[in-house]
């Protein structure tokens, strides 16, 4: 067994990289660009772009290293038929499946759907679409990484209080060590992140493992 180390917090953690993956979670148009539905809801974009050029940086060594890379995608189908009502009516107002300047917003095969140029998948890499915030609800997410003998999951993305915490928490409970770079990920309120990451690395690790992007790219390079 390869072991390497990656430091963090609450304590260092041990990993195989020939176990671990990366999962990029839901770095699409329409969250971190503007006139998407991130921006859409009046929300700064400028606060979650901070998370591009160091997840850009950790997704270069996890494919110089030969880790395995997961691209997430939150979207619905065409007749939205795949969106609860709660998702559809919240804030009293919708926005997805509306036109908006990228397309319908949250459709899968529009363009703001996409993942952004920077982060863009690369052939092999699979690409989950998911119809909520967590990226294993309905989706063959689990059956893809437990296919590959994956134990150990570096979470980046967008919103680091919703979908990336939804995803981690999720993880836990089925058995993956979690660990997110803080400056990979991003919310459209600061305090939010903070709070959530606190949550994630509290009572030992109870969720899983903060660090950041240079840590991770010391640790696949170690």
């Amino acid at each position: 067994m390869t072991q390497s180390i990656f430091q963090a917090q609450p304590f260092e953690l041990p990993f195989d990289p020939r176990t671990t993956a990366l999962v990029m979670i839901d770095m699409q148009r329409d969250f971190v660009e503007a006139g998407g539905f991130g921006e859409a809801l009046g929300n700064d974009v400028s606060l979650v772009r901070t998370a591009i050029a160091p997840c850009t940086e950790v997704l270069a060594a996890a494919r110089q290293k030969g880790i395995m890379v997961i691209h997430t995608r939150e979207g619905h189908r065409a007749d939205l038929s795949d969106c609860p009502p709660a998702k559809l009516t919240r804030g009293g107002k919708t926005f997805i499946g509306e036109a908006g300047p990228m397309g319908r917003i949250l459709v899968r095969g529009e363009a703001g759907h996409d993942i952004i140029p920077e982060l863009y998948p690369v052939a092999g890499e699979p690409v989950i679409d998911k119809p909520g915030k967590g990226a294993f609800y309905q989706t063959d997410l689990h059956l893809i990484l437990q296919n590959h003998g994956i134990k150990t999951l570096i979470v980046c993305g967008v919103t680091t209080e919703v979908c990336v915490t939804t995803t981690v928490r999720e993880a836990n409970d089925r058995g993956y060590e979690c660990i997110i770079p803080e400056d990979c990920v991003g919310s459209y309120f600061p305090e939010f992140q903070k709070y959530a990451l606190e949550m994630i690395k509290a009572q030992g690790a109870i969720f899983g493992w903060v660090t950041d992007s240079k840590a991770i790219i010391a640790g696949l390079e170690g």
